[in-house]
């Protein structure tokens, strides 16, 4: 893969990471409720999902199609009411003392949010359609069951590698402005209302994630 490449690729990628979406929408969430080091076990499993299924759509094990339709619908609703139930949690939450507490995502939460986001699906292989040679990509969308030459298991290896690391920084900055913003105007009192501020931003990142 030439540094031409790269560089596009990152372009690409560039806007669908750093924009406010709903995954980094539900970092900045648990960053600012929790820290930026007690979001590390979520962000570990949303990043270790997407590696192993940007894996599988690149070569072909998954076809590049995503999901078939009846199956997007109920990933996609499945996925948001995974999103509304833990802001559920968290809206029950009191005070920093309160025997009732809300917890930070945990590493199943983040593989959890990846696998039933199938948007990240599409996104892969539209990522793959684009920069994998020409031929492949239908190949793969074609057949499940493609084999890839050593080369091209190369290029996808590298490509998953680039979108694994891109998301992760992106998620990272997310989670560090969440924290950052919390520490300016977090208060001991004021404790149930922000659990209930942030349980509201997971509410929309639900309906976001149902919705687009």
């Amino acid at each position: 893969m030439t540094l031409d490449m790269v560089l596009a690729l990152v372009l690409f990628l560039f806007p669908l990471a750093y924009s406010p979406g709903p995954g980094n929408l539900f970092f900045a969430a648990n960053g600012a409720r929790f820290g930026f080091r007690a979001t590390l076990p979520a962000t570990t499993g949303y990043h270790t999902a997407t590696a192993a299924v940007t894996l599988l759509i690149g070569s072909g094990a998954l076809a590049a199609q995503a999901v078939a339709q009846e199956a997007f619908i109920w990933l996609k609703m499945a996925g948001a009411g995974y999103v509304l139930w833990i802001a559920w949690g968290m809206w029950r939450a009191g005070g920093l003392q309160a025997e009732l507490q809300a917890r930070p995502a945990r590493f199943r939460d983040g593989v959890l949010l990846l696998l039933l986001n199938p948007k990240a699906y599409v996104i892969i292989a539209v990522m793959f359609s684009q920069f994998l040679a020409p031929a492949d990509p239908a190949r793969i969308a074609g057949d499940a069951a493609a084999h890839l030459s050593s080369g091209q298991l190369g290029l996808v290896t590298i490509i998953t590698l680039i979108f694994t690391l891109n998301n992760l920084v992106a998620f990272s900055i997310w989670t560090w402005i969440g924290e950052g913003l919390a520490r300016q105007i977090f208060r001991d009192d004021r404790a149930r209302q922000m659990n209930r501020g942030f349980a509201l931003l997971l509410v929309v990142v639900g309906l976001w994630m149902l919705l687009i």
